[in-house]
This record gives structure tokens, sequence and C-alpha cells, in this order.
């Protein structure tokens, strides 16, 4: 039997975006670092494009630099885990 979990969305404090039901991911599905980047690139694009609304920039824009933020951590730790010791 398959569950399912219900998400809500807030864009700004005033609008709630949407409400929907998600069916739970099987278990094997998985996030690698590599995805994470590509959703990086993605953004940049869909940003350079003009896909997002005026609105929508400064919700998108903090997303994007969270993920970016993460992604430069991922990197500074796997680059001093390689750093041979002195």
């Amino acid at each position: 039997m398959d569950q399912a979990a219900e998400v809500t969305q807030t864009a700004a404090p005033e609008a709630t975006v949407s409400t929907s039901t998600v069916e739970a991911a099987p278990a094997n599905n998985t996030l690698t670092i590599q995805d994470l980047q590509t959703v990086a690139q993605i953004i940049e694009v869909a940003t350079q494009r003009g896909t997002f609304k005026a609105n929508e920039l400064v919700n998108v824009g903090t997303v994007y630099n969270k993920l970016t933020t993460f992604l430069s951590g991922i990197k500074a730790a796997a680059e001093a885990a390689e750093a041979p010791k002195a």
C-alpha cells in the first residue's frame, strides 16, 4: 500500500502557493551531488531565459544561493580530505 504525504509550499508569508498530495518515493531513489549541480545549472539557464516571474526571483535566488553554498562546502570538504597531511 502506498503512503501519501500532504505538502504545502509557501512563496511569501501572505500567500500559499499550492497544496497537493504526493506519493512516497521508493526507498531506492537517491539524490547525488551531481544531481544538485545539475539543478543549479537548470536554475541558471531558466533565469537567463526569463522563465520566472519578477515576484518569484527572490525565492529562486534564495534557493540557488543556498544550493551553491552547500555545493561549495561539499567541494571544500572533499578537497580538504584529499589534501596530503603534513
